[in-house]
């Protein structure tokens, strides 16, 4: 979808330049981010060493016992790519003492607590080098609640949080991230064979483009969606999705008492 297609020259200098202030608001050093092989995570990386330089970016691989093997094996790619440090933590230690008997619990809640469990060693090491986290969750994703509440959704900043998935794709080889990485079929790799478009239900290409109609052109007359050549089926599952999981885009909702909200910051006169 051409309107889907971005100013690749443009768009880097606004991500990057987002990264920078946001440092330097922070007073923190540089970024960690989780490094997973996949192209969300790289670009996110690469557009980082960008804009703050590769000695104050740092990725950790954290894989499971059963996680792909091209999942470190990419992510070292990447990352000797950009030339940026790397990490590797085996969470496969804390996620069995958590769940003794991993087969006999739901995929989805042990999906939840390997997220979870990557997100707070992300933060911890971020404390320990005074960096922020760096987010890795594209603008599709975050429409469809397809991440985890308080896990692989839980960041300081991201700077690709407004890039529908197509648009990481385009960014992403705009900034060279490795061809290996570009052409791989998205998944979480939260167990094995699972893939992000099986899990949803959806395509990420045609989920783009209702996305992209209903949100950005305000486009809601299903006729008018049908006539772009995406069909009720299709429509209905990507609606029902965003509605269902509205929660992930906000904060916990606080009970009103009428106080005035919270400010950033007093200024005393």
């Amino acid at each position: 979808m051409d309107n889907l297609k971005l100013n690749e020259v443009e768009t880097a200098a606004r991500l990057e330049k987002f990264l920078v202030d946001k440092l330097k608001q922070s007073g923190m050093t540089g970024y960690v981010l989780g490094l997973s092989g996949g192209v969300d995570s790289s670009l996110s990386a690469a557009i980082a060493v960008r804009a703050v330089g590769e000695d104050n970016v740092l990725g950790v691989m954290m894989p499971y016992s059963f996680s792909s093997e091209s999942s470190v094996t990419d992510a070292e790619k990447v990352a000797k790519s950009f030339g940026f440090r790397v990490e590797k933590i085996d969470i496969s230690p804390m996620i069995n003492a958590y769940f003794p008997d991993l087969k006999a619990v739901d995929k989805i809640r042990t999906g939840n607590k390997m997220a979870r469990e990557r997100m707070s060693i992300l933060f911890d090491k971020a404390h320990e080098n005074n960096y922020l986290v760096c987010g890795t969750s594209n603008r599709t994703e975050i429409c469809l609640g397809y991440g985890t509440w308080y896990g692989d959704v839980a960041c300081s900043v991201n700077p690709i949080g407004m890039l529908y998935k197509t648009q990481v794709r385009q960014m992403a080889e705009y900034y060279g991230v490795p061809e290996e990485v570009l052409k791989k079929t998205p998944s979480a790799d939260l167990w094995p064979g699972q893939t992000d478009e099986d899990e949803l239900g959806l395509e990420y290409a045609r989920a783009d483009e209702l996305l992209f109609l209903m949100i950005d052109r305000g486009i809601t007359e299903r006729q008018k969606l049908n006539k772009a050549g995406i069909e009720d089926a299709f429509i209905d599952r990507a609606v029902g999705i965003l509605n269902r999981f509205y929660f992930k885009r906000h904060l916990p909702e606080i009970a009103d008492l009428g106080l005035k909200p919270i400010p950033d910051k007093i200024t005393l006169t």
